[in-house]
């Protein structure tokens, strides 16, 4: 029986993963949660090293796959030492408790680790994060690389897919907005249209994870650093303009092609997904039909159904 942890199984990756991973029959998933425990997660909290180390014991697993992070780049700027907790030092204890089991460790990662100035990015181009968030996430991939020879790191876009609010993703946030500006007497909506980003969908990336198990289950594990992700262009403003056909709203929305936000943000990362594509991992859904998918099953009172 190979045994997967999946730790933040409530996260939006998160669930995807285990909805992925309990399909194999022959697999047994067990998944943590802090923020959204439920009777099918296991409690815990990952800044506690004793209780990390007492799970990974106890549960004893082939393959560990950390899903939980602080990943809201305002949060991080605010409060750099839980963006450190969280991302940097709950990384090494994990991988420290797994290496010491002999498992192989996962550690999901981010574009930000890169300035955005010269796309696309290989896996083996030197990151250059410009804010708090891709600091802290730079810093977990090497406390990773840094306490395991059995570990890699995967390196995500911006990620969209199942939700249970609208704010789980920086994609679906855009809906009360975009909803306002189509309410009789509403107003425009400005939207970023500066910064270009790749919305990557959730179970495209737990299949990723999944056939990448798959190796280490025949005793081929992937180490170092890989990456994947979507392949579509698009600013906030036009991911916004596909959300607003797809809810058959007329939005009034206004692009704005100089940055705005306070916390810096790279302006182009996309990350090449080369290393994982040559040895046949990987799936990709066109976004219009996933972002369909994600509203059909998270309606919006006022919204038509998705066309």
């Amino acid at each position: 029986m190979f045994k997967v942890a999946v730790i933040g199984g409530s996260g939006m990756l998160g669930r995807a993963l285990v909805d992925e991973l309990t399909q194999q029959t022959s697999w047994k998933v067990v998944a943590t949660a802090f923020s959204r425990p439920s009777a099918q997660t296991v409690a815990l909290d990952i800044r506690d090293t004793g209780a990390v180390e007492r799970f990974i014991e106890q549960t004893a697993p082939d393959a560990v796959v950390i899903a939980a992070a602080e990943r809201r780049p305002d949060v991080c700027e605010r409060d750099p030492a839980l963006a450190r907790a969280l991302n940097v030092d709950a990384v090494r204890t994990i991988a420290a408790a797994a290496d010491r089991r002999g498992a192989w460790t996962l550690s999901i990662s981010t574009d930000y680790v890169f300035d955005g100035t010269h796309p696309p990015y290989r896996h083996d181009n030197a990151p250059a994060p410009l804010n708090a968030y891709g600091h802290s996430k730079l810093e977990g991939e090497r406390a990773l690389t840094e306490t395991t020879d059995r570990g890699c790191v995967l390196r995500l876009p911006l990620l969209y897919g199942p939700i249970v609010n609208w704010s789980e993703s920086a994609v679906t946030s855009l809906v009360p907005a975009i909803a306002a500006s189509a309410a009789p007497g509403g107003e425009p909506a400005t939207m970023d249209a500066w910064a270009i980003r790749y919305p990557t969908f959730t179970p495209d990336v737990a299949v990723v994870i999944r056939q990448m198990l798959e190796r280490h289950a025949r005793g081929e594990p992937i180490t170092g650093i890989v990456q994947w992700s979507g392949d579509e262009p698009m600013t906030k403003y036009e991911i916004a303009v596909r959300l607003a056909e797809a809810l058959q709203l007329d939005a009034h929305l206004m692009p704005q092609h100089t940055p705005a936000d306070a916390t810096p943000r790279p302006h182009n990362c996309h990350l090449a997904s080369s290393r994982l594509e040559e040895l046949g991992i990987g799936r990709r859904t066109p976004f219009d039909i996933a972002i369909r998918q994600v509203l059909t099953a998270f309606p919006w009172q006022g919204a038509r159904s998705p066309a």
